[in-house]
């Protein structure tokens, strides 16, 4: 069976989506291919028994703004932002509300200086952010070779947004983005809790310490797609990439599940389509890939497609997923608060969670940020229930002492029921009551994130928010504007710029540059 289609898009994650739903409403005909059975890639929701549903990559999230209005989403727009909770020793925790003044009352506790200096801090910290999603809103060039003076008047835009913003802002901003979270902090706060608190941020979903180099654009970066600290929409992921879907689909594109590409077709260094693993040949004008660079070029493309130099290229993006995701069905009052809470009691804490990763082994006290959703299936439910869940740092995904296993296996399970304990043993402290409340429990290893979401290496953003893998240099310097070696084929996943994290801005940008060349 053949087929012709405009666009081919190559997973249905979000990004995917919105690149597809962009293309399809300018009326072009638009195929997307999802090789599992449900569309949403990373951001879903999933059910993993009876009343167990959750989100099991990322805690929450939200496209960005201009996305939703410029697709009609039915989105529910974020009314009250949740509190961020730092749990401390002793029983003790710091409380950052969203209302600045109301979280300066909370680190009063620990310093009048810092209680002073939040409300200035926070807003440097959205300003800045503004800043940082103008950035990621500007097409990046293919510097450093063949600029072009069209595609360079996004970066003409771009100083012109940074000058308007301030010469003190503007110069803030510039010198955050290399500095290690640490540094930055330092300038602002005296506290060691809250320090470490902000810091935590700066390292979820990348393999790098506090004290690493552009964990100050980390940072921001995370803060910018939260709009903030804490989490939102949590346990609603699914409703995010069914929106999209559904919006694809309102403007005539098509989307196919259970349709796996193992090969993207390639005729001297022009792309005409993809197999699908059943052995189906799909014709396209163009492709466009969300899947992750690295797997794209030398899994889908492959090597022999691609210059010499190209492939060497792709096989240095640092992936180094390092992220574990513990899920437990609880009945009962577990006393975790709403919003997003967080085991970061201090810097120090944090690096030495690090370290352990730096050398392949899972980190025997972690940095952890949990989240909780309570069940309502009826109105009428006595029983309190909720789904707790724990992003764990840091769990390599390659291991200095042998590898992970399948969940099948008595060794695949041990691993599991090894990071369960580990992540309620940090927990315990706070909440006695949690473990014996638990009645089921899922848990997901960076090799799952590999095998089941597509993730290479388990890395959340599809490689590493690295100062060498940012901006023009994302995911490969050189090749920032969303094509590639092979023409007619292009990337709109989180390994380009703009991705990481859940926005959808790769997915609109990439849109936009195919939509330019036709």
């Amino acid at each position: 069976m053949t087929n012709r289609y405009d666009f081919i898009i190559i997973g249905a994650g979000h990004n995917g989506l919105v690149a597809a739903a962009y293309l399809a409403r300018r009326g072009k005909k638009v195929l997307v291919l999802e090789r599992r059975p449900i569309v949403g890639g990373t951001v879903v929701t999933e059910s993993f028994g009876d009343g167990f549903s959750v989100d099991p990559v990322w805690a929450g999230g939200t496209l960005r703004p201009d996305i939703i209005r410029d697709l009609k989403l039915p989105l529910p727009a974020v009314k009250e932002r949740p509190a961020f909770t730092s749990l401390l020793p002793d029983s003790n925790s710091l409380i950052l509300y969203p209302d600045p003044a109301k979280a300066a009352e909370s680190i009063r506790k620990f310093s009048q200086k810092d209680a002073a200096r939040w409300p200035e801090f926070v807003r440097f910290m959205d300003k800045s952010a503004r800043i940082l999603d103008f950035v990621y809103y500007t097409l990046m060039p293919r510097l450093p070779k063949d600029f072009s003076l069209a595609e360079g008047y996004g970066l003409l835009e771009l100083g012109l947004e940074l000058r308007v913003a301030g010469r003190k802002d503007m110069l803030d901003f510039i010198r955050l983005l290399p500095m290690t979270a640490v540094e930055f902090l330092e300038e602002w706060f005296e506290s060691g809790p809250l320090k470490a608190a902000l810091a935590s941020v700066a390292i979820h979903g990348q393999t790098l310490g506090v004290m690493s180099a552009g964990t100050g654009y980390t940072l921001l970066h995370n803060w910018l797609n939260r709009g903030g600290l804490s989490h939102v929409n949590v346990g609603k992921a699914g409703g995010t990439t069914q929106a999209l879907a559904n919006a694809v689909k309102s403007f005539g594109g098509e989307i196919r599940i259970d349709a796996e590409v193992s090969r993207i077709q390639v005729d001297t260094y022009t792309c005409k389509g993809v197999v699908l693993a059943s052995g189906e040949e799909i014709l396209a004008d163009k492709v466009v890939s969300a899947v992750d660079p690295k797997r794209t070029f030398l899994d889908l493309v492959g090597a022999p497609n691609l210059p010499p130099e190209f492939v060497w290229k792709a096989q240095s993006i640092k992936m180094r997923g390092s992220v574990a995701k513990v899920h437990l069905l609880t009945e009962g009052n577990h006393g975790l608060p709403e919003g997003t809470v967080v085991v970061a009691p201090s810097i120090e804490y944090l690096e030495k969670a690090y370290d352990s990763a730096k050398y392949g082994e899972i980190s025997e006290y972690p940095y952890l940020e949990i989240t909780s959703v309570p069940i309502r299936e009826s109105v009428t439910e006595s029983v309190e229930r909720s789904v707790v869940s724990i992003h764990f740092q840091f769990v390599p995904y390659k291991l200095k002492n042998g590898a992970w296993n399948d969940p099948s296996t008595s060794s695949g399970q041990a691993q599991r029921d090894t990071l369960k304990g580990i992540a309620l043993n940090a927990l315990t402290e706070h909440f006695p009551n949690l473990q014996s409340l638990i009645t089921d429990y899922h848990v997901i290893t960076p090799l799952d994130l590999e095998t089941t979401y597509g993730l290479t290496e388990g890395d959340l953003n599809h490689g590493q928010l690295m100062l060498d893998q940012f901006l023009f240099m994302r995911p490969i310097p050189g090749w920032s504007n969303h094509k590639t070696p092979v023409d007619n084929l292009y990337l709109c996943g989180s390994g380009v710029h703009g991705g990481g994290g859940v926005s959808g801005a790769a997915g609109r940008n990439a849109a936009r540059v195919v939509m330019k060349t036709g």
